[in-house]
């Protein structure tokens, strides 16, 4: 049998456009559906229950954001803050910015990490990070480290729920393929997630601002986040937000505003290229340029000391940071001339630019927005929560809460198509067409001996389909023998609302039809996803308690480290810490180190650290009160009182604070 992909010939008329088949939803639970911002850095969850306003939940500890970090070190798997303190000792074990490699290829990852990634083993495949130990090796995928996140956010949900969730919403950036979209969706569903819909993040950020203002107008989204830029021009009115056009770049993002600065601060340290640092040099000089980074949108000038790659006291002032990433800014307002010339509206045709996304925080690129843009940005709404609020407007409305309806009309990023005789790309559905959608084309046979076709379907800009991201690959058999270009082939693409694809293939004459659910080159197969789902369910509760246990030994050990340091310190002052006090404290952390070791529960580690800090709180008062006396020399009454009374609430809130532990322990 001969197969070969599909002509071209005397297709023109026979385009058609279409609104895909309406499916029957299920029931859904109203006031129940969450709201999911997956970032690089950080994530969100949020609620926007029954049309209340939406709020974002926090942990036990009152943390809203999640640090999007997961740690492998030892047998536990922790995410979050924990996980965070671990990186600078474990960062090939501790995964971050894990964003940046969901449904990608090992030909894809073109930035520096500290990882040892593995390639399938046969050509293109899922790609796995190898977090083990020395000589133990973990392969992990991307998807996975992903559900892990998205795990400990539907608890966090289910505790402010009272129950469990019926679904959620869950952002991507503007620009993610199909490939990175299908595995955000897979790593929901392992985290036993139903997820009613991938939202793209402009288009949720301007839900958020469109609902809180009665959302009439023109408006541009500009959104920086950890590992990704998008940008979008929407219009609203009357309740529809439809976007116009849509642009960025899904490997450009604040990651890499902080390599450029840690690229600097090497280069100080005496680092080039015939003296390199090491992957865990760079990663440390990294998570330094990150704290760096934050602290010059505040101030003028900061120094930076990295013992380990020989950075001590360096000063970075903000001009030079600045100087650092104005190459990267300007990748970022080419991406936003190019909407704005693809939307066909004029910059001061705008009402409003919306910004979305931590590093929009940074001075310069807040300026260049301004200058491009022609008006100060919108920043009323957190720019960290904005995303998640109008994931949850929008879980809301899908759970079936009676709220005042909004239709969103999105786009598709980039162009899909199929690849025809001599590799060239026929686009069967153009970038910036409105979703969802469904667009038909028929083709024709080559040869008279060709009795099947093979489908290529690729996704991208470039006309050549070797230019192009390869989608999926399949068979359509059963052609009967006819001249050259006498056979007809109808292949039908169809985009849902989450931008995810399906290709059909039918034989005019004979009906013959093949179906595929495009499942991306990069992705998990579905028999993956289900034994990964299956193990979710079957160990979840082991997990939860597994990961609670790991989170309470980090905590346990920060605060013993705390007071081993202040012990000695002050040596044997009995003035400061009577001989007694000393034995107790002493006491406290020796059965805490056995905790570390032996306990089994979350609850016992949490006492144990609630009773350091409960002998230690005295000593610790005392060696404050000495270091402000020493510090009050030659100070007016005034200052002192102001200086105690600062102090006084200090403690006042570290009390609260140890009530607040008690209780969750």
């Amino acid at each position: 049998m001969s197969t070969q992909g599909p002509s071209i010939h005397d297709t023109g008329a026979l385009f058609q456009i279409a609104e895909p088949e309406e499916r029957r939803a299920p029931a859904r639970a109203p006031g129940r559906g969450i709201g999911i911002d997956l970032g690089t850095t950080n994530s969100l969850v949020a609620l926007a229950p029954h049309g209340d306003d939406p709020k974002v939940l926090a942990d036990g500890e009152g943390r809203a954001l999640l640090p999007s970090v997961v740690s492998y070190v030892g047998d536990r798997v922790i995410v979050g803050d924990a996980a965070q303190a671990q990186q600078e000792e474990a960062p090939g074990q501790v995964v971050s910015s894990v964003k940046r490699f969901m449904g990608r290829g090992l030909s894809d990852v073109d930035f520096t990490h500290p990882y040892h990634l593995v390639a399938p083993s046969q050509g293109a495949g899922v790609l796995r990070l190898d977090v083990g130990a020395e000589g133990e090796p973990h392969l992990v995928t991307p998807v996975e480290v992903s559900a892990e996140i998205l795990r400990v956010l539907r608890l966090r949900a289910e505790d402010a729920l009272g129950g469990p969730i019926d679904g959620a919403v869950i952002t991507v950036p503007a620009y993610f393929d199909d490939a990175q979209r299908q595995a955000t969706r897979d790593a929901g569903r392992i985290a036993g997630l139903n997820v009613y819909r991938l939202l793209a993040e402009p288009t949720a950020a301007a839900l958020a601002y469109g609902l809180d203002r009665g959302g009439q107008g023109l408006f541009a989204v500009y959104d920086l986040g950890g590992g990704t830029f998008d940008v979008s021009v929407l219009r609203l009115h009357d309740g529809v937000f439809q976007v116009l056009a849509t642009g960025g770049d899904s490997a450009l993002g604040g990651d890499d505003l902080d390599r450029a600065l840690a690229a600097h601060l090497l280069g100080r340290a005496g680092f080039d290229e015939t003296r390199p640092p090491t992957r865990h040099q760079r990663e440390l000089a990294r998570i330094a340029a990150r704290a760096a980074k934050e602290a010059l949108s505040e101030q003028g000038e900061v120094r930076v000391s990295v013992a380990a790659c020989g950075i001590d006291d360096l000063a970075v002032t903000r001009a030079t940071f600045e100087e650092l990433i104005e190459p990267l800014v300007q990748r970022t307002i080419r991406a936003c001339r190019a909407a704005l010339r693809d939307a066909g509206v004029r910059a001061r045709e705008l009402d409003g630019v919306v910004l979305v996304g931590g590093s929009t925080r940074v001075p310069r690129v807040r300026a260049a927005v301004e200058e491009t843009f022609g008006r100060p940005p919108l920043t009323d709404i957190d720019p960290d929560k904005v995303v998640a609020y109008g994931a949850a407007i929008q879980a809301d409305i899908l759970s079936g809460s009676a709220r005042e309806g909004v239709t969103l009309l999105d786009v598709v990023p980039l162009s899909l198509g199929i690849e025809t005789m001599g590799g060239i790309v026929e686009k069967l559905i153009p970038r910036n067409a409105t979703i969802p959608i469904a667009a038909r084309q028929v083709f024709t046979n080559y040869s008279e001996q060709q009795t099947g076709m093979q489908i290529h379907v690729v996704q991208g800009e470039r006309e050549l389909a070797s230019d192009c991201r390869s989608l999926a690959r399949f068979e359509l058999r059963g052609i009967p023998r006819l001249p050259p270009s006498m056979a007809r082939v109808e292949i039908t693409f169809q985009l849902d609302a989450d931008a995810l694809l399906t290709v059909t293939a039918r034989e005019l004459m004979t009906g013959v039809r093949q179906s595929v659910e495009v499942k991306p080159t990069y992705g998990l197969s579905e028999e993956e996803v289900d034994r990964l789902v299956m193990e979710s369910y079957d160990h979840a509760s082991d997990d939860y308690a597994a990961r609670n246990l790991a989170e309470a030994r980090v905590e346990l050990g920060r605060v013993a480290l705390a007071v081993r340091t202040a012990l000695a310190e002050v040596g044997h002052l009995t003035a400061i810490l009577p001989a007694e006090e000393r034995a107790s404290i002493e006491a406290a952390l020796v059965s805490a180190d056995a905790l570390m070791r032996e306990a089994s529960e979350a609850e016992a580690v949490n006492a144990a650290r609630v009773e350091i800090e409960r002998r230690s709180e005295p000593f610790a008062r005392r060696r404050m009160e000495r270091a402000l006396l020493a510090g009050m020399e030659g100070k007016s009454l005034h200052e002192i009182e102001s200086v105690l009374a600062a102090e006084e609430e200090h403690l006042d809130e570290r009390r609260g604070g140890h009530s607040a532990e008690v209780i969750d322990g």
